[in-house]
């Protein structure tokens, strides 16, 4: 494993590995499907960034990687199954004489990131907790929209002070439950709620995979 010669001290990793997976860690015992690694890279890439270690069970347990060939696999989930392509950074570590591949994910500057689900179709991953998940539509919503144009002020109607109101109450709201309390059509409550974030005076977070809208701090 030629590419593995320069490898750096084991304490750093070690502490990493005590960690545990969370929103941006990820163990994968090893790589064979660069379709499902993709969606880890999605995932970090559409929230703040992350690192995978390869050769690590969920368990913490250190299992080591078996050759170059999972670190080729990595970079052709991330250019060939990410779209748009990702780049990634790789650092071997030596642990338990077994070999363990850190590889760090950037938060992308150009989002939704999307990787293929398991029938092909292109979908926006999202890292909550220690799970990949699927980005809801609002979310794909926003992301799109923050591309296009400047936010400009809106003016607070009705359909607005009602949320705004309930929200102070109430702290967050779907928006299935927004489209039933202000009587609106999904695609109206989709566009108010996208246009209040973007003024960040609504922020998009996610319970599990329930997606909320509530205030901005």
């Amino acid at each position: 494993m030629g590419e593995f010669n320069e490898i750096k001290s084991k304490h750093n990793i070690q502490n990493l590995i005590e960690d545990g997976e969370h929103e941006q860690q990820d163990f994968k015992y090893k790589i064979s499907d660069a379709r499902k690694i993709a969606r880890s890279i999605s995932a970090f890439a559409n929230n703040r960034g992350g690192s995978l270690l390869i050769g690590v069970k969920d368990n913490g347990k250190v299992v080591g990687i078996e050759s170059d060939e999972e670190m080729y696999m990595i970079e052709q989930a991330a250019e060939m199954y990410c779209k748009p392509p990702q780049k990634v950074k790789f650092q071997p570590y030596r642990v338990e004489g077994k070999c363990v591949l850190k590889v760090d994910v950037a938060p992308s500057e150009e989002l939704p990131v999307k990787a293929q689900d398991d029938a092909h179709k292109w979908c926006a991953y999202y890292r909550v907790d220690d799970e990949n998940i699927v980005a809801s539509a609002l979310h794909v919503k926003l992301w799109q929209a923050m591309k296009k144009t400047t936010p400009s002020l809106i003016e607070f109607t009705e359909k607005e002070q009602v949320l705004i109101d309930y929200l102070n109450e109430y702290n967050e709201i779907t928006l299935e439950e927004y489209m039933k309390l202000a009587h609106l059509s999904k695609h109206t409550a989709e566009d108010t709620l996208v246009k209040l974030c973007l003024m960040h005076t609504l922020a998009i977070r996610y319970r599990g995979d329930r997606c909320v809208v509530e205030l901005q701090d």
